[in-house]
């Protein structure tokens, strides 16, 4: 529905990063929707959620906000890129993202789109492995009636590979316990490298997440897997979602007390950055144009496209 652009705050004298609702989809019901994002996103103040400043119209007439820029890599990328990560890098990104989570679910706003691609890892406040809770476009307010029209567009929202069973058979009936679903899958795609489930069609991969038993961690690698984490995520995969962890700090409490795991230290993530930070920013930069000038009520100068 938008597009990202790295831009500079003419003000500030800082890097922003800017998404603007693409041209054709700007009718009114995607206007609302984008509006609903950023309004939803900006109540959130939680340091590994992404921080939004402003939003308005450019002289244009398009749509736009502006958000805090984070040079990093999304955790898709790092797994492409990198391979599976150790069990103690998990628990770190893990404990991070729950944090983010558990803020916006006490806050009564369910993520519906927790994903790799949605957590940026970054160095921020001089502090590595950063992560950064992103887009949060599919958000559910579950303390508010739904504004007229969005149910039957949003049927079945999020990404395939990350779905709950119950987002794909009563997607409005959805609560944080869904996004505790779609954090044991983020949890397994980082520790294996491969996705809970896979299939060649998105009604095959659905039919794997509503009727089929998760392949342990452990199996699908051929090695072993710290036993609680490994325990820990398939919990979050049960299909009944009473069977899961029923919040994201019960999530974060029982994360904690996994066994067999050494921590995620500060110099070994500063090792690993000094190491393959750059690495990652080549393969990442490479290839965006520069844009003209956006002239918008912010005043932000448009340099590259970030991505969607």
């Amino acid at each position: 529905m938008g597009v990202v652009y790295e831009a500079r705050h003419a003000m500030l004298r800082r890097p922003t990063a800017v998404k603007l609702l693409l041209p054709d989809k700007a009718g009114d019901e995607s206007v609302r929707r984008f509006e609903r994002e950023v309004q939803l996103t900006s109540q959130l103040s939680h340091p590994n959620t992404i921080s939004i400043f402003d939003y308005g119209r450019t002289l244009e007439g398009d749509f736009y906000y502006a958000m805090e820029y984070l040079e990093g890599m999304n955790l898709q990328e790092l797994v492409s890129d990198f391979g599976p990560q150790e069990p103690s890098r998990v628990v770190h990104i893990l404990r991070q993202v729950a944090g983010s989570l558990a803020e916006a679910h006490g806050a009564g706003l369910i993520h519906r789109d927790v994903k790799p691609a949605n957590v940026i890892l970054c160095e921020r406040g001089g502090l590595p492995d950063v992560a950064k809770v992103v887009d949060f476009g599919l958000v559910k307010d579950i303390l508010r009636t739904s504004p007229s029209g969005l149910t039957q567009i949003d049927a079945i929202t999020g990404t395939p590979l990350y779905l709950s069973p119950e987002a794909i058979t009563e997607p409005d009936s959805v609560d944080a316990r869904s996004d505790l679903y779609a954090l044991g899958a983020l949890g397994y795609f980082l520790l294996t490298g491969k996705s809970v489930f896979e299939g060649r069609t998105v009604m095959e991969v659905c039919g794997h997440h509503l009727h089929t038993r998760p392949v342990p961690p452990s199996a699908r690698l051929g090695h072993r897997m710290p036993e609680d984490l490994e325990a820990l995520l398939l919990s979050c995969l049960e299909k009944d979602p009473r069977r899961r962890p029923q919040s994201a700090p019960e999530f974060t409490v029982r994360l904690r007390a996994c066994r067999g795991i050494e921590a995620w230290s500060e110099s070994g993530a500063r090792v690993w950055w000094n190491q393959h930070g750059r690495r990652a920013q080549v393969l990442r930069s490479g290839g965006v144009p520069a844009l003209d000038e956006l002239d918008t009520p912010l005043s932000l100068q448009v340099l590259s496209q970030c991505g969607n």
